[in-house]
């Protein structure tokens, strides 16, 4: 989900601390992304650490990518057997533990679904209900084991606990999240203190080069606004520490149908794309992939139960972008504060 831009402050203080941080970019994930560091204290050559990122993100996608079609992850949806890596196991466990979390409301294993619906690794559009039904039965991690083997050969049938097939697995909800916090994960052993991580989702810690805490944009959550930061809602000022910053949302990923909009946003409960007045959830988290799994289970709850939410947990920040008659209004958490344009 590529829903947030980082901006970068021009006005430098100190030109001898800017001239210490370095900026790396490529592409990955279906887009462009960026990293930014300071390099102070930090005896790894720049070159080096733009391999080894390039590398932590090539070994993501030939891993955990459903639209690479020789990714481990798609050779187990198509029913072969694998041999899984760590991360691929580490990012199962780590998305049936989200799955538990989030009481089946984030669930990668509602990959079927998405196809159904064209949102997914296969396109598709406007099922009947009968196929809803059917394609809902055999969907979700409850059909499936809760851990697994690195190392160790495996089929989805090997993970099988009830149905006739294993449902096949999606984790766009929180890939670019988990990808943010392995690349923060790898600055941190090199020393690395002051970082952003821009790979759709954002990871950031420290102070941008100008000494200030890291800002980001929101982004106006305007159906059909693909370009980055040219709409903006406001800024968020980071807090100081780790931090994951994520925001989803339902007006780039959509088609509309006999005038009703169907968003790429499932409710893997029932099948059926969501439908409220929650446009754009933003949530700050420790780590990336907690903000990216919240702000997705926020999308599917809509409003209320967001608030509810962000009011209950102290571990997580929130703004939420909602339509009250045609008018975009803007709800944040007590320590969410988003400055105006």
């Amino acid at each position: 989900m590529f829903f947030a831009v980082a901006l970068m402050v021009s006005a430098i203080s100190c030109s001898q601390d800017r001239d210490k941080y370095i900026k790396i970019e490529g592409y990955a994930q279906g887009g462009v992304y960026s990293v930014t560091l300071n390099l102070d204290s930090v005896d790894v050559r720049p070159e080096v650490i733009r391999d080894s990122v390039e590398a932590i993100l090539h070994r993501i996608d030939f891993t955990l990518s459903g639209y690479n079609r020789n990714s481990l992850l798609s050779a187990f949806n198509q029913g072969d057997t694998i041999v899984p890596n760590r991360l691929f196991v580490d990012m199962y466990v780590r998305a049936y533990d989200i799955y538990n979390e989030t009481r089946g409301i984030v669930d990668a294993a509602s990959a079927p679904l998405f196809d159904l619906w064209g949102f997914g690794f296969k396109s598709g559009e406007m099922p009947s209900d009968d196929q809803v039904r059917k394609v809902l039965a055999s969907s979700g991690m409850q059909h499936l084991c809760a851990s697994m083997e690195a190392g160790v050969p495996l089929a989805g049938s090997g993970l099988l606990i009830e149905g006739d097939e294993p449902p096949k697995l999606n984790y766009n909800a929180i890939a670019q999240g988990y990808s943010c916090d392995l690349v923060a994960e790898y600055l941190y052993s090199i020393g690395v203190k002051d970082m952003m991580v821009n790979i759709g989702e954002i990871f950031c810690d420290g102070l941008n080069p100008s000494g200030q805490p890291w800002t980001v944009g929101i982004d106006r959550p305007v159906d059909g606004n693909n370009e980055l930061g040219v709409q903006v809602q406001g800024i968020f000022k980071a807090p100081s520490g780790p931090h994951g910053i994520v925001t989803s949302g339902n007006y780039r990923k959509f088609y509309v149908r006999d005038g009703k909009k169907y968003a790429h946003t499932i409710d893997p409960r029932t099948g059926y794309p969501v439908s409220h007045s929650l446009l754009s959830a933003t949530i700050v988290a420790d780590d990336a992939i907690i903000a990216d799994a919240y702000a997705t289970y926020c999308m599917v709850v809509g409003l209320e139960e967001s608030k509810t939410l962000l009011a209950q947990r102290p571990d997580l920040e929130g703004c939420l972008i909602y339509d009250n008659e045609g008018e975009f209004m803007t709800w944040c958490s007590d320590g969410f504060t988003l400055t105006a344009m």
